[in-house]
């Protein structure tokens, strides 16, 4: 398939683990320009390193607190002085700690907030005008099956993620006429470090193994398994493409059957 992304400058945040180096991956794949972000210096130069010498990709790298505003407004401007343009958005930050209620704290639902829903506000603004200017654009959200259905203990994401699927429509209602789509993507268990942190954390709790949890996890989805990054980063690379033109607002569950709604 054709996905019209050779060349596209596409931006991905968070992107030196898990979903977000397999979604640069994808993108590398396709030849896409990339321009990439995460907390760690030394971990977005070694992942950049390493997509330029699989991919030969054309890669702009820097460290970066997606919670910063003007710390994303300088990394957007630096990458459009690079390529002269922005045309993929990844929007993707880490997930906040496991915690039952009452254990939770006012400064911890602040920084979830902040990292988990305005850092994508953030991104989202500064990249817009260079979308709009080229009349094409494409925004996909990372968020999670609790935008759908509550996990146990994630009090912070069922709560503050739950707010990209509305910004994400709001936008696509906003902006469609200017050939630009808002989608989110809304993994599942999905085999990344995150994860394991969540099961050893709630194995804890039940008094059993960790790969208990994670097989419960498994049989809990009509596909038996829990999904690998690279899937993710496939549907995500799907809706950055120019066959996804007439998909917007929506968000696809890659869950492998996990939501049990209709």
């Amino acid at each position: 398939m054709n996905t019209g992304l050779k060349d596209r400058v596409a931006v991905v945040a968070a992107a030196s683990q898990g979903m977000g180096r397999a979604t640069a991956e994808a993108f590398a794949a396709e030849g896409a320009r990339l321009a990439i972000c995460s907390r760690s210096e030394k971990n977005i130069q070694a992942t950049a390193a390493a997509l330029r010498e699989k991919f030969k990709a054309d890669v702009f790298c820097q460290a970066l607190d997606v919670a910063d505003e003007k710390g994303v407004r300088r990394f957007v401007e630096a990458v459009a002085h690079k390529y002269g343009r922005v045309d993929v958005l990844v929007a993707n930050a880490g997930g906040p700690p496991a915690k039952g209620f009452l254990a939770t704290t006012t400064e911890e639902w602040r920084k979830t907030f902040e990292v988990n829903l305005l850092s994508s506000i953030h991104f989202i603004r500064e990249v817009l005008p260079h979308m709009q200017r080229a009349h094409w654009g494409r925004v996909v959200a990372i968020t999670s099956l609790s935008v759908k259905q509550p996990i146990p203990d994630l009090l912070y994401s069922n709560t503050i993620r739950s707010g990209l699927p509305a910004l994400m429509r709001s936008l696509a209602n906003e902006f469609g006429r200017e050939g630009i789509t808002f989608n989110t993507v809304a993994p599942g268990y999905t085999a990344t470090d995150r994860l394991k942190e969540l099961a050893h954390h709630l194995a804890q709790q039940a008094g059993v193994e960790t790969k208990d949890i994670v097989e419960r996890w498994a049989k809990d989805t009509a596909t038996g398994r829990v999904a690998q990054p690279a899937e993710v980063a496939d549907a995500i690379v799907f809706l950055a493409s120019e066959r996804a033109s007439m998909i917007t607002g929506q968000t696809l569950l890659v869950d492998g059957g996990a939501y049990k709604g209709l």
